[in-house]
């Protein structure tokens, strides 16, 4: 399997078809968390670690609530000898 498809399917639905912007966002969103820590504290500015985690728990919580929120909306392919 090439790696394009593993990260295909790291953001697309449980039929490993379909993207998922949810999961794209929810992947987004974490990296400029990330990218915005780093550059704050690259600047001198000072670190707090439990407003860090707090933060970062809120990205995690919201991700993981809005992929429960719409698993009965997500399409699901029918062929079992489908492969991607």
């Amino acid at each position: 399997m090439k790696a394009y498809q593993h990260v295909f399917r790291t953001f697309a639905g449980r039929d490993n078809i379909t993207l998922d912007l949810g999961r794209i966002l929810w992947a987004l969103g974490t990296l400029v968390f990330f990218a915005m820590s780093i550059h704050s504290v690259w600047k001198g500015q000072p670190f707090d670690a439990v407003a860090w985690g707090t933060g970062f728990c809120a990205i995690l919580g919201g991700g993981g609530a809005a992929l429960w929120m719409k698993k009965d909306t997500e399409p699901v392919y029918k062929d079992p000898e489908h492969k991607v």
